[in-house]
């Protein structure tokens, strides 16, 4: 069976119910349907007790993805069934990917929240609250000088954006009209999980919060080349308006009740790839153990999520999941991708670096325990999956079969026994850099430390971004590195190097409403493409308005 027809035989509980479970008062949710609601008063429960949090990261994926999301769902309803109380707090999916090539991102077989096809598709409408934010300050700033331009802006800085992978909106010429006082420009669209908006609405405490970062936002410089900022224009209130209903977490189930915060969608590659502060902090006082994930790889999701998130939120997990597959494996052990599935334990040995390496980045680069959770695929031999335990077993580190696709809960019941322990043991977690450290310098403990890089080059663009910033007496933020997924290097192709390559940093950007600079290892883009046969080819909906294909 397909995963939208395995979705279709459970039958859901209303979802006042699932509110019920975690002891939520009824005027504090707001019904979008029989299934899905948003949690209007999270500071309401600030004075609950902490429960205990774990994050799901992953090795370096393949263009599919490794299985994170149905990892997360499989341990939250496994730590169920151990009679633990558990929530999930997972990001939004983008249409991007549900239209694109990894399909969507609500779990699969019988480890999925619900319901999946609203998830994925248009959900609460918040992606397209944020969507409509980032455009209409866009509007506002082409508004503003069409009627003279009285802050004198000279360059723009901000982009438009939508959410779907569409190459032709890279780069675009606006203001093409002919009329009198209109001022043609280029300009460029993100796609809307790439905009400042999304990270800002993740990264808000609250309402004023969120506010203020709106109102914060670069939005281009003047003539003096001196910053000019969203407030400037007045803007940040409307913007607000259009964020009232986007900031309040979302609440929804898995397919066996346990219930899922899902809030917030930013990509790891390309920006912070986590879920929203407010939906997992909230979680922590709903519930005994929280369930997280961050995006792609450890070297980028699970860095962020440490550096950037749990600095700003005061926040750190009780043990880390590293998520690994034997097609990865032998992926990045320098398998073909048609011949991944096929046994080579050639290739499967090389892969086990990549997973080395990021085991050692969780343990000795930011001190925290971990387990490997080994995502099982029908295509998986009992040699293959007992060659990496036993691999693992020799360097002293945990490791748990997890049969999440076929058997839900039921299969992540050994690693829920597990995680109970690990999660009594003490970590001694540390970020990888301190604030006060130069922009340069983050960037390099980054590259060094966790890529494995020998050397980090800043091209003539950066280096002029970096003194610009200085000038400006913005250098004591966070550093988000946009880079591909698909290698520790900046090169995509690079798949089975982990050490002793150079990383190039062409680029950075100053994203000061979320409080961090962004800087851009090798060819990396913020609107991505769709592939040759896109996903949306194969999703339709019948005569009897059901939809199809989504997976």
């Amino acid at each position: 069976m397909t995963d939208i027809e395995i979705a279709k035989k459970v039958k859901l509980k209303k979802i006042d119910e699932i509110a019920k479970q975690l002891n939520i008062k009824d005027e504090d949710i707001e019904l979008y349907g029989k299934y899905k609601a948003k949690i209007s008063n999270p500071e309401k429960y600030k004075n609950n007790q902490d429960g205990k949090l774990i994050l799901v990261t992953a090795m370096s994926p393949t263009p599919l993805g490794e299985g994170k999301t149905t990892i997360s769902i499989s341990i939250a309803d496994g730590l169920r069934r151990i009679g633990k109380n558990s929530i999930l707090a997972l990001r939004e999916p983008s249409l991007g990917p549900v239209f694109g090539i990894k399909g969507g991102a609500t779990g699969g077989g019988y480890a999925q929240v619900a319901p999946m096809e609203d998830i994925n598709l248009h959900f609460t409408g918040d992606i397209h609250a944020i969507t409509s934010a980032n455009n209409l300050l866009s509007a506002m700033i082409d508004n503003h000088i069409y009627f003279g331009n009285e802050l004198q802006i000279n360059e723009v800085v901000w982009k438009r954006c939508v959410d779907l992978n569409d190459r032709q909106l890279r780069v675009v010429e606006t203001g093409l009209s002919g009329e009198s006082k209109i001022v043609p420009r280029k300009d460029g669209f993100d796609i809307s999980v790439a905009s400042e908006i999304m990270a800002i609405l993740c990264l808000s405490e609250n309402i004023k919060d969120l506010k203020q970062r709106l109102g914060n936002i670069l939005i281009g410089y003047n003539k003096n080349e001196e910053p000019v900022f969203a407030k400037d224009l007045k803007a940040e209130g409307a913007m607000a308006v259009l964020l009232k209903d986007a900031i309040k977490p979302n609440l929804v189930q898995t397919l066996e009740h346990t219930p899922a915060l899902i809030h917030g969608g930013p990509f790891a590659n390309i920006a912070h790839g986590c879920n929203s502060i407010i939906a997992t902090k909230l979680a922590m006082k709903l519930s005994d153990y929280t369930v997280t994930e961050a995006g792609f790889g450890a070297d980028l999701g699970a860095e962020k999520f440490l550096d950037i998130k749990c600095r700003k939120a005061n926040i750190k997990p009780n043990v880390v999941i590293c998520v690994a597959t034997i097609k990865a494996l032998k992926y990045h052990g320098g398998a073909p991708k048609e011949e991944i599935l096929n046994e080579n334990f050639e290739c499967l040995q090389k892969g086990m670096e990549n997973l080395y390496k990021h085991i050692d980045n969780i343990q000795n680069k930011f001190g925290l325990n971990i387990i490997v959770a080994l995502n099982k695929y029908n295509t998986d031999t009992k040699e293959e999956l007992e060659y990496v335990q036993k691999e693992l077993t020799k360097r002293n580190i945990e490791s748990s079969i997890v049969e999440s696709w076929a058997k839900g809960g039921e299969g992540a019941i050994d690693i829920s026994n597990k995680i109970i322990q690990i999660c009594e043991k003490k970590n001694n977690f540390k970020y990888i850099y301190d604030l006060e450290d130069s922009i340069e310098n983050k960037i390099e403990k980054i590259a060094k430390q966790i890529y494995g890089a020998k050397k980090v080059t800043l091209m003539p663009n950066a280096l002029k971004k970096i003194d610009k910033f200085k000038k400006m007496g913005y250098t004591n933020l966070p550093i988000c590195i946009a880079k591909t997924q698909y290698s520790f290097s900046d090169n995509p192709k690079d798949i089975t190097i982990t050490s002793n390559f150079e990383i190039t940093i062409k680029d950075l950007d100053l994203k000061l409403g979320a409080g961090f600079i962004v800087a851009y290892a090798g060819n990396i883009l913020t609107m991505p493409g769709l592939p040759k046969v896109p996903a949306a080819e194969n999703i339709d909906i019948d005569e009897n308005e059901e939809i199809v294909g989504i997976f």
